[in-house]
């Protein structure tokens, strides 16, 4: 069996880490095969958004070590560490978490646009106490994320937290009973995918790229992205099905 179960249904694509042995840990063949995915996932039309999962009760324990030692990097040239880090697909991606979030795993997380998560979940970047360091974006991304302090705290100490924190922090959008990580993200995905999918991904684009914007220039930038919404054929439908009282049948277009 492969070590990633890729599956699509109604427009919603699940990609499940499948390695429980390895704690989900992220090797080379696992990274060429996320990439793949994120690949399908913004090139087909017919798929809305993604879900990121783990077998088995944990979601990832991070890289794999062993691997690592032998010389392997879980690398794939311009989308990073296990296929995503460096570059996250255009379309929305939602991480479903159970148990185990660590290193790499957290930072999997970190990517992804939305996050459910189970009240069994920890997170954490303990690579300090391996030598390491959390390079696949956990130190960049954290601190925007939540407070700079707590990610500094998270990043030298190395100790994990809890789903309850994570929540009252910001980091993860909602926790859900053990076992439900994914059918909580399922829920998300669908009412995601029952939008307009031009006016999905032109939000989730300005949202990510703002926050490198400056004041004087984040409106004009901010047209360039959404004009081409307003002046689609898919706004006229979401106008019309809105006064007629009907669900809207997006072209995406």
């Amino acid at each position: 069996m492969s070590d990633v179960l890729v599956t699509v249904e109604d427009g919603v694509m699940v990609i499940t880490i499948n390695r429980p042995k390895a704690k989900n840990s992220i090797n080379k063949a696992v990274a060429i095969e996320i990439a793949a995915a994120m690949e399908e996932l913004d090139s087909n039309e017919n798929i809305r958004a993604a879900i990121l999962t783990g077998a088995d009760n944990t979601f990832c324990a991070g890289m794999d070590l062993k691997a690592f030692v032998s010389g392997e990097m879980p690398m794939v040239k311009g989308r990073g560490f296990a296929g995503l880090c460096e570059q996250p697909p255009k379309k929305p991606l939602i991480a479903a978490v159970e148990g185990y979030a660590l290193a790499g795993g957290c930072e999997l997380a970190l990517s992804c646009d939305l996050v459910v998560v189970a009240n069994n979940a920890k997170f954490g970047i303990p690579e300090a106490k391996r030598g390491l360091a959390a390079a696949a974006g956990g130190l960049m991304r954290l601190p925007r994320q939540i407070p700079s302090r707590v990610a500094m705290e998270m990043a030298l100490i190395g100790d994990f937290i809890d789903a309850q924190r994570a929540y009252e922090l910001g980091l993860v959008n909602r926790i859900v009973d053990a076992g439900q990580a994914l059918a909580g993200a399922k829920d998300m995905a669908k009412a995601i995918a029952a939008n307009g999918p031009m006016a999905v991904m032109a939000s989730k684009q300005v949202i990510v790229e703002s926050q490198d914007w400056s004041s004087d220039e984040m409106f004009k930038k901010q047209a360039a992205i959404i004009d081409p919404v307003f002046a689609s054929e898919d706004a006229i439908e979401g106008s019309k099905a809105f006064a007629e009282k009907r669900a809207p049948n997006w072209k995406g277009k």
